[in-house]
């Protein structure tokens, strides 16, 4: 109920009075179903902006953090992502990626639209960046379709640095469903998550019209190698990372 509340009533009008968004490619988003939305991943906004322009509810999952915070801003946070059906996962320890992979399975079992953003990290500079192979996994071992969303603009709206919210148009673009079924029964196969993997960047580059940079996005802020963390390559990222 809060999650529609916000849409249509206390934030949603707001939104699209300031940015005027356009949408492109709705008709591709299944009537019912399960499927994953695979974004580019330009700002904070992102999480917003797509389920605004989304006739069916979108869950992202969420860092647990938002869930455990104290004090009265933390229970207001808590009431917030709650209210809007996120989900908190533990990235901090080393099964993270898998604990947050289990959550997304729980969510597409039950018929859900699941976002996710294989870059694992907002763009730094608003190139896209390699894309990690959770959501491949996911998409081969639930067999679900994924749907490319490619936004733009959200960088103008929302800029990195300290939170400010511009009037600047959005676009978002949801690409035709990609069906991964040649693949079946070769989930863990780390070449052809690679590949599934490289095929959604491939679209999200080509419906966004983003430069590629074919390195993690996580390692250039942190300054380390791309694969130094065992489980880098899989941990696919929050509604808010």
């Amino acid at each position: 109920m809060f999650y529609w509340l916000l849409k249509y009533v206390l934030v949603g009008p707001l939104m699209h009075l300031i940015n005027r968004p356009k949408v492109e490619g709705v008709e591709n988003i299944p009537a019912k179903g399960a499927a994953i939305l695979a974004g580019n991943h330009l700002s904070f906004t992102d999480w917003l902006f797509t389920p605004l322009m989304s006739p069916r509810r979108i869950t992202y999952l969420a860092k647990a953090e938002y869930f455990t915070t104290p004090g009265l801003k933390g229970r207001l946070q808590k009431f917030f992502f709650s209210g809007t059906g996120q989900y908190p996962i533990d990235r901090s320890g080393a099964d993270a990626a898998e604990s947050a992979l289990n959550t997304a399975r729980k969510l597409l079992g039950e018929g859900r639209l699941v976002g996710l953003y294989p870059e694992g990290t907002r763009s730094p500079d608003g190139r896209l960046y390699k894309g990690k192979t959770g959501v491949a996994r996911l998409a081969l071992e639930t067999g679900v379709p994924v749907i490319p969303v490619a936004l733009i603009g959200t960088d103008e709206v929302c800029p990195p640095g300290p939170f400010r919210w511009r009037p600047r148009k959005v676009t978002v673009k949801f690409g035709a469903p990609i069906d991964f079924s040649r693949y079946e029964g070769m989930g863990g196969n780390r070449f052809v998550e690679r590949a599934v993997t490289d095929e959604i960047m491939y679209e999200l580059m080509r419906m966004g019209d983003q430069e590629y940079v074919d390195v993690y996005a996580a390692s250039l802020k942190k300054g380390v190698p791309s694969g130094s963390r065992p489980d880098e390559d899989r941990i696919p990222q929050t509604m808010a990372g």
